[in-house]
């Protein structure tokens, strides 16, 4: 059995720390706890840590640094290089240089966590099977004229070390002395590290398989709000694949994006500027294009009864005449309204709504 497992393929130093940070969770902490209770401090503690780096992350790892969606202050870059680092998910130039290949290959063999070969794979395995060699970091040379990014990430294991279990530790001995200091190691340190990875590591697994696909088809990249909460506001995936410039994922007013509300905010207070956005109409028309896609694909199902595709053909030939008048409406060069945006994106929602009744499923 254990002859043909690929061991040859394993990264060891990635899954040994995977693998044990997660059993020091399920083990140590629960022991801990046990033996030595848990007050305020390390609760405070841990989600100072977790948001911190979670943040770090999302706003900096990702759409600072990987999509240069906006333009920050230093000390908002130097605090996102310094946290992230401590969510032990590798430099910014190596984390930049594989969202920039996901997005150029998306669900292709050069995806580096392609979610066509599985959740397993798309969610951790990648990390832990060396299937393709290293990043070259080639398409990240914009990045590399960055000081701050080349000296963290010529010092990324020490940064990571010191951030993610040193300063916890020492800050809960001040508070505490050396019983407090091994339960910041342990849960603002070691669980705190497991889950903001998983956290992460949603985004590449989970919201590529569940949720909804409003703005395009092309790619499995999904919007769920559910993993919206799970991933500080990356869930609004499909709309970031299609609009990956866009510093906001949860464009809507009502739509759960913490991330975009910190840096909006950050530019507010003068740390952050130049924050990039897709203009109304784009966004419309995108989702105006899969509404028509959706609605056709539905009408080529030979399963459907005649008088649900008469249904549904009825719904498609008024997104036509919407998407025709709106044509003409750019045409003429009117200038787009409010009103007039409002008025197709409820000529979207009736149309495809007809898809969501029980009447109008397959036979």
């Amino acid at each position: 059995m254990f002859s043909q497992f690929p061991f040859k393929r394993v990264n060891w130093l990635v899954s040994s720390f995977l693998i044990g940070t997660l059993f020091l969770s399920l083990t140590a902490v629960p022991l801990y706890l046990y033996f030595f209770g848990i007050d305020w401090f390390q609760v405070v503690l841990f989600f100072l840590m977790l948001f911190a780096s979670g943040f770090s992350i999302t706003l900096g790892y990702h759409r600072l640094f990987s999509h240069r969606t906006f333009r920050a202050h230093w000390f908002v870059r130097l605090f996102t290089v310094a946290f992230g680092a401590s969510a032990f998910e590798s430099s910014v130039l190596w984390w930049a240089s594989e969202h920039r290949n996901h997005h150029k290959h998306v669900d292709h063999d050069d995806d580096p966590y392609s979610i066509s070969r599985g959740l397993f794979f798309a969610h951790i395995g990648w990390l832990m099977f060396k299937l393709k060699p290293e990043t070259n970091l080639e398409n990240v040379d914009d990045l590399k004229k960055d000081p701050l990014l080349v000296w963290q990430h010529r010092h990324i294991n020490l940064i990571a070390f010191v951030m993610a279990f040193v300063f916890p530790a020492a800050l809960a001995f001040a508070w505490g002395g050396s019983g407090a200091a091994l339960g910041a190691l342990l849960l603002a340190g070691v669980l705190r590290v497991v889950v903001v990875q998983h956290c992460t590591f949603c985004i590449n697994s989970l919201c590529h398989y569940i949720g909804s696909q409003p703005y395009s088809s092309k790619c499995s990249a999904r919007d769920s709000w559910l993993m919206a909460i799970v991933t500080m506001g990356e869930g609004y995936h499909n709309y970031h694949h299609e609009f990956q410039w866009d510093y906001r994922n949860g464009v809507k007013p009502w739509q759960i994006d913490p991330t975009k509300w910190i840096i909006w905010i950050l530019s507010k207070i003068g740390l952050a500027k130049q924050l990039r956005t897709v203009p109304p109409e784009k966004i419309i028309l995108s989702e105006l294009a899969e509404a028509q896609r959706t609605l056709e694909k539905r009408l080529a199902d030979s399963a459907l009864s005649a008088g649900s595709a008469q249904c549904i053909r009825g719904s498609y030939q008024r997104l036509q005449d919407a998407a025709q008048e709106w044509a003409e409406h750019r045409a003429q060069d009117i200038a787009v309204t409010r009103e007039a945006l409002a008025d197709l994106r409820r000529e979207i929602r009736t149309a495809l709504s007809i898809l969501r009744r029980p009447e109008f499923s397959p036979l």
